[in-house]
């Protein structure tokens, strides 16, 4: 009899009492910078890892081809926000354009729908390499956004993250047997 995981228990175990596993929302989220007043963002891209793959023929083996882990690497993140008064992210690109080139660390929290971080990833070692204004016209009334792109030095998951997501969803699981 082949084993379930974790996952695949708890799943069957939900769809059998009939309580759902919805996915989390992707507008309700927000970044933190170390040391960095930098007020909410409205998009943020890049939240990437790709391993490249290369390929490997051996002579004489016809059937297929090798496949071996190459190199990894991440994308540089893409933070959009609405422009205000609040300019730290202007700065800490002006300080790296003029060569003070200071590293931060810094967290991408996803919430829940009761706004409480359901589960979140670190970067390391990032700083700003691009600085995009906003587009002005005259005959339009949107806000004016501005972009930075982060160059970093990796991207992780914490395991807290996960067993704080586990936790939340057996207290919503709780909640609807009313325990």
């Amino acid at each position: 009899m082949p084993e379930l995981g974790l996952n695949a228990a708890v799943s069957l175990t939900a769809n059998l009492l009939g309580i759902r596993n919805d996915p989390y929302t992707a507008f309700n989220f927000f970044v933190e910078i170390e040391s960095l007043v930098v007020g909410g963002f409205s998009e943020v891209s890049g939240l990437q890892v790709e391993t490249a793959v290369e390929e490997y023929q051996e002579g004489g083996e016809n059937g297929f081809v090798h496949k071996l882990a190459g190199p990894t690497r991440y994308p540089n993140l893409v933070l959009k926000r609405g422009l205000t008064f609040i300019d730290t992210l202007w700065i800490w690109h002006q300080e790296v354009t003029s060569g003070k080139v200071q590293r931060r660390n810094g967290t991408l929290y996803l919430l829940d729908n009761r706004r409480l971080p359901a589960m979140w990833w670190d970067f390391k070692g990032a700083y700003p390499v691009k600085w995009i204004g906003p587009d002005l016209r005259a005959d339009s009334n949107t806000i004016a956004v501005e972009t930075v792109e982060l160059v970093h030095q990796g991207l992780s998951r914490p395991s807290s993250g996960r067993v704080l997501s586990g936790a939340q969803g057996a207290l919503s699981l709780s909640g609807s047997f009313g325990l």
